[in-house]
């Protein structure tokens, strides 16, 4: 399992991803599940992948492979004429990548085989854009009502984002929201783990203006996760008392 969200701001984007790929709880691994492709002052555009390994795998070097071969390049991130063009072709890679590997594997169902992923970006003289890609191939877009997309595991992170989330909010603010979404879901789910990769994007900037791997033992998450379990410990000791007596008075 992972755990990966992408945020809409009024500034831009802002993404984040963990690394952790488990199969029983003896075979952790660390793959990432972040990608980014630019042609800079043209676009930006980043992938990031929830689900069966095999299958992200294969679409992220399918889509590395158009970008680099020529015969392929009419289909490539790289020269698609718009976000939306970018989404449906990512819908259509992941569709078939799922239907060849279950139909390899002799499997009627693509359960096992399934994955999810977000797409973001920018391209020149258009809007940033957000979208969130099912395992059928089919996908919906950010809005204002749906400002945010969870793959993996998200049930965890999201009671935060729901309560702090702010379009207008600053870069900065988004990222130290998006810390506090994974502290909460690292600490409840052993399925999600460090590093995480962290990318801004930058309204109109077309190019990435900030991206960071957080390590184990990375100052600023520690400070965030101590921090954070401390104001809850107080916003808790702060509620009312429960008076058990009050019903029988």
């Amino acid at each position: 399992m992972t755990y990966c969200v992408g945020l809409m701001l009024d500034k831009g984007l802002v993404l984040m991803s963990d690394t952790r790929t488990n199969s029983g709880v003896d075979n952790i691994s660390v793959f990432r599940k972040m990608f980014h492709w630019s042609v800079p002052g043209e676009r930006i555009i980043s992938v990031m992948t929830a689900g069966n390994l095999a299958t992200t795998q294969a679409v992220i070097s399918r889509l590395e492979e158009r970008s680099k071969t020529p015969d392929e390049r009419q289909n490539s991130l790289l020269e698609l004429p718009t976000m939306f063009q970018v989404a449906v072709e990512t819908g259509k890679l992941l569709r078939d990548t799922v239907k060849e590997t279950q139909s390899g594997n002799g499997q009627s169902g693509g359960g096992r085989f399934a994955a999810s992923m977000i797409v973001a970006g920018q391209i020149k003289g258009m809007e940033p854009r957000l979208f969130l890609i099912y395992p059928e191939g089919n996908f919906i877009e950010a809005s204002f009502d749906t400002p945010f997309f969870q793959i993996g595991e998200t049930k965890y992170g999201r009671p935060i984002l729901v309560r702090a989330y702010d379009r207008a909010m600053s870069f900065e603010d988004a990222v130290k929201l998006l810390m506090v979404s994974f502290d909460s879901t690292l600490k409840a789910n052993l399925s999600v783990g460090l590093p995480l990769d962290l990318l801004v994007i930058e309204r109109d900037k077309l190019e990435i203006v900030h991206e960071r791997r957080v390590e184990q033992g990375d100052p600023y998450f520690e400070s965030i996760s101590s921090s954070w379990s401390d104001a809850l410990k107080t916003a808790f000791n702060s509620l009312p008392d429960y008076n058990m007596r009050q019903d029988a008075e």
